[in-house]
């Protein structure tokens, strides 16, 4: 059943000044946005304390007396409508981060304070991004988790049949073509055009260009032991995976906003609607193609060989250095090139250390989403942190991620901590894993067909990295305090106004 917004409607409407004062009020993703008589006469401090909303102010360029609300917001103003009368209804707009006169933070004057300032704009611009498809991300993750249960585990759906192969699109969907849905949301943020940007994803991900990648290298040149398995105008370069990913398509969007710009001003007018989008769409397919897949193919080849060795030097430092820092390599899609590391492991000896250790690095995400839902009494990151933390345990940490973890970025490394003490004990106690479906919901991959103590190896590190991250997490981690923080990285990203 839904939640009764009455009083809550009831008491913005007071807070602004009444009824008498309300031209008309509108609402956006997070926001009421109301257009008042007079702006003085509402109480910011009595409707910020409001619970159910998450702040307010005044927008002086626009005119606008906009409360932030959160998800519930066409609940709230479909309640505000309700009692006003439809004659004050404005519908929706866009929401753009613009509109906010909150003012910017200072910027920092240390070597290490640009640092953190870089990271915090990067991470924001990654999490604005990501915000709007993470519900989404986090109900295909527990979709896929309990597929895997009722497939691998409880042996209920035949993985051979129609039923596991449409499920699983289901759950697949929102993953393989997430570079779509990052940059429709990211082109907005960054104020390219959606529909543009969404299209040049759609290159990233079309059969055609995901066939050159799947394709077999053997023979092909190499570039630091990279294949190089196209070529373009007779430039060889390497095609990567770009399913999954997000980085390359953000770099797009950036892109494609001064490439988008430039061509609107020197095309004649006749010709812009067509040659606009067609420019634009090669232009920066062309550069991602070109220098963006090298790059994270050669990253991502230099992270995979170090962690392979690694691991192979000395099981008990691995699993801590996994542990602490593995989830880092999520952040831009570089965990892929570790993959086919796993799946070679698997197939030639049955078993996989590594992704043994990786799997305990999803249960301390999942573990630090699931503090956020025990310590916030705000009820929309309730939602979003209890879904994110179901997600991880199924194997799937994007949501938690995107959605808490990095958002409110102490969260993310007070994680990590859990992770790299699970991982360190892990690999203390040998820890193999004898399939590919990690996290909690893969306890059955770490039976072991030789060794009796293993799975309770598995559940000794796992319950060691559920307690330790959620601690540090529930104390040090996270507080309610860090909303507005949050909400003030969100509005900054690394190319915001770059480029006019």
């Amino acid at each position: 059943m839904g939640q009764d917004y009455k009083a809550l409607a009831s008491a913005i409407i007071e807070g602004v000044g009444g009824k008498e004062n309300i031209n008309s009020v509108i609402h956006c993703i997070t926001r009421l946005r109301f257009y008042l008589k007079d702006e003085t006469k509402a109480d910011t401090a009595t409707i910020t304390d409001l619970d159910g909303v998450a702040g307010a102010v005044y927008n002086k360029q626009l005119g606008q007396y906009q409360v932030v609300i959160g998800q519930a917001v066409e609940d709230v103003y479909d309640e505000v409508i309700a009692q006003l009368g439809a004659s004050y209804a404005g519908g929706s707009e866009e929401d753009t981060e613009t509109t906010d006169s909150t003012p910017e933070a200072e910027k920092p004057t240390s070597f290490i304070g640009w640092i953190k300032y870089a990271f915090q704009l990067l991470i924001g611009t990654i999490t604005g991004s990501m915000i709007p498809v993470i519900g989404l991300l986090a109900a295909s993750g527990i979709l896929k988790g309990f597929l895997t249960l009722f497939t691998q585990n409880l042996h209920w759906i035949d993985p051979e049949s129609s039923t596991f192969i449409i499920i699983n699109a289901m759950g697949d969907s929102a993953f393989y073509f997430l570079p779509i849905l990052v940059g429709f949301c990211a082109a907005k943020q960054l104020k390219s055009d959606p529909i543009v940007v969404a299209t040049i994803a759609g290159v990233l991900v079309h059969p055609s260009i995901a066939a050159l990648w799947a394709a077999p290298t053997k023979g092909m040149p190499t570039l630091f032991n990279v294949p190089l398995n196209a070529d373009l105008f007779g430039l060889p370069i390497h095609i990567p995976q770009y399913s999954y990913s997000i980085f390359p398509i953000i770099f797009a969007a950036w892109m494609a906003r001064p490439v988008g710009n430039w061509l609107k001003k020197h095309l004649p007018l006749a010709v812009r609607s067509i040659f606009q989008p067609l420019f634009t769409v090669f232009i920066v397919t062309i550069t991602v193609l070109v220098v963006m897949g090298p790059v994270i193919s050669l990253l991502s080849a230099g992270l995979a060989a170090g962690i392979n060795w690694l691991v192979t030097l000395n099981q008990a430092v691995a699993g801590f250095v996994i542990g602490g820092f593995y989830q880092c390599l999520v952040i831009f899609g570089l965990h892929w090139m570790v993959i086919p590391i796993i799946s070679n492991d698997i197939a030639a000896t049955g078993h996989s250390v590594l992704n043994g250790l990786i799997s305990f690095t999803m249960v301390a995400q999942g573990a630090g989403a699931l503090a956020v839902w025990a310590k916030t009494k705000n009820e929309n990151l309730k939602g979003l942190s209890l879904a994110g933390a179901l997600s991880a345990f199924a194997g799937v940490t994007e949501p938690a991620m995107y959605g808490v973890n990095l958002k409110y970025g102490r969260v993310f490394w007070m994680s990590n901590i859990g992770g790299a003490i699970g991982g360190l004990l892990a690999g203390l106690m040998k820890v193999d894993m004898f399939g590919f479906t990690g996290s909690l919901i893969g306890f059955p991959s770490f039976f072991s067909p030789t060794n009796s103590f293993n799975i309770w190896a598995f559940v000794i590190a796992s319950a060691v990295t559920v307690v330790i991250s959620f601690i540090c997490v529930y104390f040090w981690g996270f507080s309610d305090s860090d909303l507005e923080n949050a909400r003030q990285a969100e509005k900054k990203n690394v190319f915001k106004d770059a480029v006019e």
